[in-house]
């Protein structure tokens, strides 16, 4: 018999993870408490952007394997496996703010059934799957915490072709059934990646079993990492801008070193995103909490929130000293490539920055359009195209990196842009450059 599944929030973990077990066969319910994004989920589509999740979500609710509802007492009594999904904010001081955490363990204690298995894959300050144990009726035993590692863009991907799945409890029984589930996911990998029109990347992951505070630890130090190594970059590059080196040489070259590799050694415009800010603060506050300094934390977070300020900066010294009245496009309001999301996105901030300083700022993103709308200054005028956003500009920032940016012809910049406007590449993505000046238009990069 088929594992019946609950997930609870449908955001972009809670969504993907619900739209492939339900490839399974398996019976899944995904609750999502906000009507308008439910109602596009009945109609067989995510509210974001992720690239082959509406055809999972689309099949899954025509196979009625998917059962997208707002309701808890209408799916957990019947499952036998619960993953909490719920979103996790930061309070503004920077700790996690897990009121939906605990909101949605209380409320799934309440119905689960016995022996039924609660995976926390939120992810969540060190301790608080115990607090959980603590204050509900769940036992230890039935307790998973089951972190993701997915990337928003590539979020199927990372879920079939896991670097490594992470199952942190007490409970062999638990352990295993959970365990399970995602080997039969693996199982399946490539029906699935085929019916979504993914491209599968050869890779074959670990499955790592640990107690329950490695599990949870495990999870924001990865993302700790993974954001000090780009803010390794970046200062790097601001050295590099000083003396005139190139971070891309640099960084090619120190990346040859098998040690350190060349992944998140991009300098650019900062992270940005539901993750790395997030779950760096949350590192931050977890060791301040435990009496535990962790300086170099707080030195990569001010390096990266620095960095928006960084390129508005160099741009107005090269658009001599002033940037009011000029019109400048910023073409990237998703926090990276391949997704909607803007959250904390540094394109945001660098066209808000703009306009604080009576910029005319034009933005544009293919996929960020709703979302950006509501996250820009009212000064901020936002396109449908990136040709529109360029027109007549006297410089053009590119602030995520999307494929469309990064080889359109200097002729075509030459067009539609003022005389001699500056193409700053914040993301160090364009391929020609090289070609502007035949056109009398500038290049500027990061560290570069």
């Amino acid at each position: 018999m088929k594992t019946t599944i609950t997930v609870l929030g449908a955001g972009y973990v809670g969504l993907t993870t619900a739209a492939l077990f339900a490839q399974l066969g398996c019976k899944v319910y995904v609750v999502e408490p906000n009507s308008n994004r439910l109602a596009t989920i009945k109609s067989g589509k995510s509210f974001f952007y992720e690239d082959g999740l509406d055809t999972l979500i689309a099949d899954g609710i025509l196979k009625k394997h998917l059962i997208p509802t707002d309701s808890y007492s209408q799916s957990i009594p019947m499952s036998d496996i619960v993953f909490s999904c719920v979103g996790t904010p930061d309070h503004p001081d920077g700790s996690s703010n897990l009121t939906y955490v605990f909101t949605a363990a209380k409320q799934a204690s309440e119905l689960m059934k016995p022996g039924t298995i609660y995976v926390q894959k939120s992810t969540v300050p060190v301790g608080t799957g115990d607090i959980i144990i603590k204050e509900t009726s769940i036992k230890k035993s039935q307790y998973i915490s089951n972190p993701e590692f997915l990337r928003e863009g590539t979020a199927l991907i990372d879920t079939l072709w896991f670097d490594r799945v992470v199952c942190g409890g007490t409970s062999k029984k638990s352990l295993e059934a959970v365990i399970n589930l995602y080997k039969e996911l693996q199982a399946a990998r490539n029906d699935i990646a085929k019916r979504a029109r993914l491209n599968a990347p050869p890779n074959e992951g670990r499955y790592i079993t640990t107690n329950l505070t490695s599990a949870e630890l495990i999870k924001v130090t990865a993302n700790a990492f993974l954001a000090l190594k780009i803010s390794f970059a970046n200062s790097i590059a601001k050295l590099s801008d000083a003396v005139g080196a190139d971070i891309n040489e640099v960084m090619d070259a120190v990346g040859e070193d098998k040690r350190i590799g060349r992944a998140f050694l991009n300098a650019g415009r900062g992270y940005g995103g539901g993750c790395f800010p997030k779950d760096v603060s949350g590192l931050i506050m977890s060791g301040l909490d435990h009496g535990v300094d962790l300086g170099i934390m707080r030195a990569a977070q001010d390096l990266n929130n620095s960095m928006p300020s960084y390129v508005v900066e160099r741009l107005k010294e090269k658009l001599g000293g002033s940037l009011t009245g000029k019109k400048i496009a910023v073409l990237g309001m998703a926090f990276k490539k391949g997704t909607s999301d803007t959250r904390k996105s540094p394109g945001i901030k660098i066209a808000n920055l703009l306009d604080t300083f009576s910029a005319s700022v034009h933005a544009y993103d293919p996929q960020a359009k709703e979302e950006a709308q509501a996250d820009l200054r009212r000064g901020v005028t936002l396109h449908e195209s990136h040709t529109n956003a360029i027109t007549g500009c006297d410089a053009v920032i590119i602030a995520t990196e999307w494929d469309e940016f990064s080889n359109i012809p200097a002729e075509y910049f030459a067009k539609h842009l003022s005389e001699g406007a500056l193409i700053m590449d914040a993301v160090n993505i364009y391929t020609e450059s090289s070609s502007l000046s035949d056109h009398n238009l500038a290049y500027m990069g990061i560290g570069r």
